[in-house]
């Protein structure tokens, strides 16, 4: 890290496990940030997470896996106000120490951004870690359920989307992964 030497304060080990619980249920459960800072155990009826969204107001029936499971039965015995399921913290503190999770899995590469300033490119590069927020975990959920063979029409049911328009994005990654990886399958067979 620029020769620096980096250290994380005691304090703050607990906020990144939070963090990394938080996030990990966002990829999990395809839930924004906003739905997931919101979800009550009375929203859990069994195997289903019931969750109206912040954004478009649907009510939807989310399918819980163990790994999600998981998450809410690490803290099922915490008691957190309002009745909620899960330890939140600010949208803004969790981009915080995800940064820094991200950083110390050693997510580093170099990525180019470009964007416009008075009319001018302007090209940027970050370590990836820098460029990472917590909506990604809704990407990974869409991206890996698709990538998986998973229809979109049942993705769209879990993550809300209400047209083809708007999967249209992480339709096209998932193509290109599997595209990737009938290369790898034909490379094997050609060994």
């Amino acid at each position: 890290m620029d020769g620096k030497e980096y250290e994380k304060k005691v304090c703050e080990a607990g906020a990144l496990e939070k963090t990394k619980d938080l996030f990990c249920f966002c990829c999990f459960t395809s839930l924004r940030y906003s739905d997931m800072a919101k979800v009550k155990r009375s929203d859990i009826v069994g195997d289903i997470l019931y969750v109206t969204t912040q954004k478009t107001n649907d009510r939807l029936p989310i399918n819980l896996n163990s790994f999600a499971k998981e998450i809410l039965a690490k803290y099922e015995k915490t008691v957190f106000s309002g009745g909620l399921a899960l330890p939140v913290i600010t949208n803004q503190k969790m981009n915080y120490y995800l940064k820094d999770l991200c950083e110390l899995c050693g997510f580093n590469e170099p990525i180019s951004k470009t964007c416009y300033r008075a009319g001018q490119k302007v090209e940027e590069i970050f370590p990836k870690y820098e460029l990472i927020g917590t909506h990604a975990g809704r990407r990974t959920f869409i991206c890996f359920a698709l990538s998986s063979g998973i229809p979109p029409q049942v993705v769209m049911k879990w993550t809300g989307h209400s047209d083809y328009k708007a999967m249209k994005p992480y339709i096209d990654i998932a193509e290109k992964t599997k595209a990737e990886a009938m290369n790898i399958f034909e490379m094997g067979l050609k060994k």
